[in-house]
């Protein structure tokens, strides 16, 4: 029984030795590998929504031994994990000890080595900033086949700053060391209202880092066009009236607006979003009552509703149905952008307008401190929102990327960034422009010169070419 009073199993850590071994055993074999022959991580879950085969000369290395916690440091508070250890086997071993990363991404099959590498957010990110902000150091293996270790100030400084956002184009994280804050049992949730024209401000209010009082956790959900409520959660040891359970037939988000205030296992919180995918577990029916009961629990989870439609999108199910019943053409728009909090009302408006997906998700964040992250350049203090929409839309005629390209023309109006995780419609220049194509470059010389890996351009939208 874990001491945040939820039943959760705790991982057996894995000896320093057993990593080591894995390590070399991974090295081994990627400079088996042929030059010239693209080498992916055979990981057995994504949470990207590029879809689709990386070529019959795609060599995927099995990196099963590197899933684990190495060690969780209660008295530092950190854990060294390795750098496929999932955010559900991080959490299920730091929970054990009242600790959580200080940024835990809503889905469990996330790995740490992919916030990093990647980006991640959640409802503390507006006093924690992204994952990558909480790391002391990591080892990575090169496109070279050497394993380094990269921290804030060291011979690799410029790597640590320049690894977020790079998408395993200049190497693979084995291990990371990254800090952790101490939970309390629960998390007390209020749910508050708010128009559209006083949302900035709210915002601004709520997530004042001076404030003595001020939420531990901080987000928001947008109904429709002039109905969003923002969810402040607080921890506490105390139950209050009861303790809700979304894991079972009540669905989280549905609760926001029906509910002024509620309270849930501190594990429950952290993983709320994961049960039901946010909402879009609607598309399988497992929101209806008896769809769910019939559902096993144990499938409520992201992961295998993202199987899912990895499975319709590679088939065609779906689109060949709709041509059939002459359904109007869907366009897949999966994205996450992040707005100045003073221009969110803006892209609200234009996004209910253009594009018309509901419910959205919104997160407040901000870098954690002075310093800045050359391929995703947000600027330091400045309060930014994220704004996430995972659905399809009436495509365009005569253009099938039409929402999309549309999304990413509205974010660079409003002074925005985009992260790279779906689908990528900027032309080859403004990408560049976008994400800091200099700086990336000196990286990729000195890091990868002979182009082992993709360029991040490539990578992020399927080009083939290196």
């Amino acid at each position: 029984m874990s001491v945040i009073g939820t039943p959760v199993h705790r991982p057996a850590a894995v000896p320093p030795a057993t990593h080591a071994a894995a390590v070399a055993d991974l090295v081994r074999r990627y400079r088996q590998v042929p030059p010239g022959q693209r080498v992916r991580l055979a990981k057995r879950t994504s949470n990207l929504f590029r879809f689709g085969g990386a070529g019959d000369r795609t060599v995927r290395l099995d990196i099963s031994a590197l899933t684990g916690v190495i060690r969780v440091d209660p008295i530092a508070r950190t854990a060294e994990v390795q750098g496929m250890a999932t955010y559900e086997t991080i959490v299920a071993a730091t929970l054990e000890y009242g600790l959580m990363p200080l940024v835990v991404p809503q889905l469990k099959t996330i790995t740490l080595g992919g916030a990093v590498t990647g980006l991640g957010i959640e409802s503390t990110s507006f006093r924690h900033g992204l994952p990558h902000e909480s790391l002391r150091e990591f080892d990575i293996l090169t496109a070279d086949g050497e394993v380094i270790t990269v921290t804030p100030d060291g011979e690799h400084a410029e790597l640590f700053r320049g690894f977020p956002n790079s998408y395993g184009t200049l190497g693979y994280a084995l291990r990371l060391l990254v800090d952790l804050q101490p939970v309390a049992s629960y998390v007390r949730l209020e749910h508050r209202r708010v128009e559209t024209a006083d949302l900035a401000t709210e915002i601004a209010r709520v997530c004042d880092l001076d404030a003595t009082d001020g939420p531990d956790f901080v987000d928001g959900t947008v109904f429709g066009k002039g109905e969003q409520y923002l969810t402040l959660g607080t921890f506490t040891d105390d139950p209050g009236d009861g303790i809700s359970d979304y894991t079972g037939q009540q669905v989280f988000y549905k609760s926001i607006n029906r509910r002024r205030s509620d309270t849930l296992t501190a594990h429950d919180y952290i993983w709320r979003w994961d049960t039901d995918w946010f909402w879009c577990s609607r598309t399988f029916g497992v929101q209806n009552p008896l769809i769910r009961w019939a559902w096993p629990r144990r499938y409520r989870r992201s992961d295998v509703y993202r199987r899912i439609v990895a499975f319709d999108r590679a088939k065609g199910i779906t689109r060949r149905i709709g041509e059939v019943f002459g359904a109007t053409p869907q366009e897949l728009v999966v994205q996450d952008v992040e707005i100045p909090v003073e221009r969110l009302a803006e892209f609200l408006d234009a996004f209910h307008a253009e594009i018309g997906i509901k419910p959205v998700w919104l997160c407040p964040l901000r870098l954690r401190d002075d310093r800045t992250w050359p391929l995703y350049p947000m600027k330091a203090h400045e309060l930014y929102v994220n704004v996430g929409f995972w659905a399809q839309a009436p495509a365009k005629p005569g253009d099938p990327d039409g929402n999309n390209r549309r999304i990413e023309e509205l974010v660079a109006e409003l002074g925005g960034h985009k992260s790279l995780y779906s689908t990528v419609h900027y032309d080859e220049r403004e990408f560049w422009e976008r994400y800091n194509g200099p700086f990336y470059r000196e990286l990729k010389q000195r890091y990868d010169p002979g182009g082992r890996l993709p360029d991040l351009y490539s990578k992020v939208t399927g080009s083939r070419r290196a």
